[in-house]
């Protein structure tokens, strides 16, 4: 019989499929509905600290106050804050009440200040694990990689020292040093790393001239760039390593399990399909290896990664040297 099973960040996982986190994880009803289709674990959609922020500023463009006296601009700031986080946790608590599989909350953070506490509070409602999103664009023509990358550690090590429960790191592919800093992340102790989270990425309107949302969802051909890292990381850092971005069916999934991931996260597919595409993910994935003899993820987990291949530098080759020299 086929075993689809494996493990994360130390969590065991009915298969390799986690709903990302999205508008789609935003409810506990959703999440039942992604349990019943077949979900290895979900990760709830994330307490973004610019929305802390925004909340924060709403309140006082409805309250003049923040002129009026100290006290109250530091009741304001405190209840927004405390609202939107208990209302956070109150989703955690319910999803664990009623879930099965894993539940994996998530953070966005842009800095280290806030979310060490945080954490603690959703250790404390119940989340199996935490993703921490840290979604930091280097554009600051003044600013050194190296501080864009302190940031990562900081905040890291901040959490660490308020939790017990697993931490995954989900990150950009925008460094100088992509293979040694996560390298790095993964002697930090982090569990888990998530190659990649998306960018807003932006367009122009060229009627009205300003700036709109362009490429909102993910296409199966942008499975390529974490294909690429999750094969040439796999089994040379620390953590686990889950694939994010470009997955819309069971054979990106069984791609990036033969890379090396331990899990794979969709989200864009979801949208576009619905949640029956859970269901066929998971059928497509038994499916193959079935055909191929395999009885267990582990029989073919990471059998095409960098350290496996018979031409590794096939991993590490950026131009189009045949498709286009008109090579045969």
């Amino acid at each position: 019989m086929t075993d689809l099973s494996t493990s994360y960040m130390g969590l065991t996982l009915r298969n390799p499929v986690i709903v990302g986190s999205s508008g789609l994880t935003r409810t506990v009803d959703q999440l039942i509905k992604a349990e019943e289709k077949g979900a290895g674990a979900v990760v709830l959609k994330s307490l973004f600290e610019e929305q802390i922020k925004f909340e924060i500023r709403k309140v006082f463009s409805y309250e003049d106050v923040q002129s009026a006296y100290t006290e109250a601009d530091d009741y304001i700031r405190n209840y927004s804050r405390t609202q939107t986080v208990d209302e956070y946790l109150k989703v955690i608590k319910n999803a664990k009440e009623k879930l099965s599989i894993p539940v994996i909350a998530s953070i966005n953070c842009v800095s280290a200040d806030e979310w060490p506490a945080f954490a603690k509070e959703i250790e404390k409602a119940g989340a199996d694990a935490i993703e921490l999103n840290i979604f930091v664009l280097p554009a600051d023509i003044d600013m050194p990689g190296v501080e864009y990358e302190k940031l990562y550690f900081h905040i890291i090590e901040n959490v660490k020292k308020q939790v017990q429960i697993p931490i995954s790191l989900k990150i950009s592919y925008h460094f100088s040093g992509l293979a040694e800093l996560v390298k790095k992340i993964s002697w930090s102790g982090v569990q888990g790393i998530v190659l990649f989270n998306r960018f807003f990425n932006p367009d122009f309107d060229l009627e009205k001239f300003n700036v709109k949302p362009g490429n909102l969802y993910s296409t199966p051909e942008e499975i390529s760039t974490s294909l690429r890292w999750i094969a040439i990381l796999a089994d040379r850092v620390q953590s686990d390593l889950c694939a994010s971005t470009g997955v819309h069916d069971g054979y990106g999934v069984v791609k990036q399990l033969l890379a090396g991931a331990h899990a794979v996260q969709i989200c864009s597919t979801l949208y576009k399909n619905g949640f029956d595409q859970i269901s066929l993910i998971i059928n497509q994935l038994q499916s193959w290896m079935e055909k191929n003899n395999f009885s267990r993820i582990t029989d073919f987990r990471g059998k095409m990664r960098y350290k496996k291949s018979e031409d590794p530098a096939v991993y590490q080759r950026v131009q189009f040297m045949k498709h286009f020299a008109g090579i045969d």
